[in-house]
C-alpha cells in the first residue's frame, strides 16, 4: 500500500476511534426530510427555474440532459439524499412536478451569505442570498402545513409532515461566492478578509433562524479552495510566485482558508447558543484540495482544466461558457463543448465540480472522517460528548 493511502486509512481509523461510544451505541438517525441552503454547490433547479434552465450538456452523465444542476452528473447534495433514504430534492423555486414530501432545496447558483447590491446580469451573483432562502424556508414551513390540513388529499402527499421540520437534517454548502465577488469588484485580499467577519455573523443568525422554526440537526460544509478553480485562475491570473506547485493560487486559498477557520469558530459559539442542537462542521476544503494536489492517486487526469468550456489553458472563457452557442454564417453553433470522458476531469465547466469529483468527495464525508465531530452523516442527529 502506498504511503499516501496508509496515511488515508490510518486517518479514516483514527477518526471512527475518536466517536464516542455512546453515539456509536445509538440508532442511525432516520432522517425524514433534508432540506438545504446553498449556491450552485448544491443547487438542483433553483436557478434554472428563475433565470432559464442550465443548458446541455449539463446533466449529460446521469440524467442524461439538463436537470438544473451546473454539473454533467449529480451534485454532492445528491449523494446525500440518496444516502439517506431520500428522493433527490426538488428545488424550491421550481414547482412543476415537485415533490416536497421529504424536504426541499432552497439552494440557487451564485447565492452569497450577504446580500449583493448588483443584479444578476451585472455581476454573475444571484440575488437570493442565504436570508432570502430562509425567508422561502419559512413561508413554505408555514404555507404547507396550512395546504396540509386545509385541504387534505394530493397536499398530504407532496408537502412534508410537521413532525418533518424538527426531525430533518439541514444542510448548508454557501459562502464561495462571498469571496469570489469580492475579487471580482477588484476589492483586495485584505479587503475581502476585513468583511468575513461579517458574513459569518450573518450565517450564524440564519442557524438560529433555521432552528427558531423546530431545526436541530444541522450539517455544515466549509468553502473550498477557490484559488484552484478555472475560473479565478482564468480572470484573477497572480504573479509567478504566488501559485503553489499545483497551479493554484495561493492568496485565493488562503483566503478561502481564513473563511473556514471562523466558520468553523461559528460554529462552536453556535453549539453553545443552541445547546440542543448538533450541528456538524465538514472538511470539504481539504478534499477539494487533495483533487488537485493527488488527482492521479484517485483517478483524475485533469485537476485544473474545465471538461466544458472553451479555449485557453483552462479550457474557460468568461463569455462563452459550458454551454454556449456562438452564431456562425447564420447558425448557432455550439462553442462551450464537453470534454468525451467528464470522470477523468475534476472540474466541470470551471465553476462546478464534475459527478465523478463530487461522488469521490462524498465517499470520503460519509463517515465522518472529515466532520467535527467525527460523527456519520447517518448519525448526524447525535451530539458528540465534550
Amino acid at each position: 500500500m502506498e504511503c499516501h493511502s496508509l496515511i488515508i486509512a490510518f486517518t479514516t481509523f483514527f477518526a471512527l476511534s475518536l466517536i464516542p461510544c455512546s453515539v456509536l451505541a445509538k440508532h442511525p438517525c432516520n432522517f425524514p426530510a433534508l432540506f438545504n441552503f446553498g449556491d450552485s454547490n448544491s443547487d438542483t433547479g433553483g436557478l434554472s427555474a428563475v433565470f432559464g434552465q442550465a443548458p446541455p450538456p449539463n446533466g449529460r452523465s446521469y440524467f442524461p440532459g439538463p436537470a438544473g444542476r451546473y454539473s454533467d452528473g449529480r451534485l454532492i447534495v445528491d449523494f446525500v439524499a440518496k444516502s439517506l433514504g431520500l428522493p433527490y430534492l426538488s428545488a424550491y423555486l421550481d414547482a412543476l412536478g415537485a415533490n416536497f414530501s421529504h424536504g426541499a432545496n432552497f439552494a440557487t447558483a451564485g447565492s452569497t451569505i450577504r446580500p449583493q447590491n448588483t443584479t444578476l446580469q451585472q455581476s454573475g451573483f444571484s440575488p437570493i442570498s442565504l436570508n432570502v432562502q430562509y425567508n422561502q424556508f419559512y413561508d413554505f414551513r408555514r404555507r404547507s402545513q396550512t395546504l396540509r390540513n386545509r385541504l387534505g388529499g394530493i397536499f398530504e402527499q407532496l408537502l412534508p409532515k410537521e413532525e418533518s421540520f424538527s426531525r430533518a437534517l439541514y444542510t448548508f454548502d454557501i459562502g464561495q461566492n462571498d469571496l469570489t465577488s469580492g475579487y471580482f469588484a477588484n476589492m483586495t485580499v485584505h479587503q475581502v478578509r476585513l468583511y468575513i467577519p461579517e458574513v459569518l455573523h450573518q450565517f450564524s443568525d440564519i442557524v438560529k433562524w433555521v432552528h427558531s422554526q423546530g431545526g436541530r440537526f444541522f450539517w455544515i460544509h466549509n468553502t473550498g479552495p477557490v484559488g484552484c478553480l478555472p475560473y479565478v485562475l482564468d480572470r484573477k491570473p497572480v504573479p509567478a510566485s504566488d501559485y503553489d506547485q499545483y497551479g493554484c493560487a495561493t492568496p485565493f486559498n488562503d483566503l478561502a482558508q481564513s473563511f473556514n477557520r471562523g466558520l468553523k469558530q461559528a460554529v462552536l459559539e453556535l453549539r453553545k447558543a443552541l445547546p440542543d442542537a448538533a450541528i456538524t462542521y465538514v472538511d470539504i476544503y481539504s478534499l477539494k484540495y487533495a483533487l488537485v494536489a493527488q488527482h492521479k492517486k484517485y483517478g483524475f487526469e485533469f485537476p485544473l482544466r474545465a471538461c466544458c468550456g472553451h479555449g485557453g489553458k483552462y479550457n474557460f472563457n468568461v463569455k462563452l461558457g459550458c454551454g454556449a452557442k456562438k452564431r456562425i454564417n447564420g447558425k448557432d453553433v455550439l462553442i462551450g463543448k464537453s470534454c468525451k470522458n467528464p470522470e477523468v476531469y475534476v472540474n466541470w465547466d470551471g465553476v462546478h465540480y464534475t459527478q465523478a469529483a463530487n461522488k469521490w468527495i462524498f465517499n470520503q464525508i460519509k463517515d465522518g472522517s472529515y466532520s467535527d465531530p467525527p460523527i456519520p452523516l447517518k448519525m448526524a442527529c447525535h451530539r458528540a460528548l465534550s
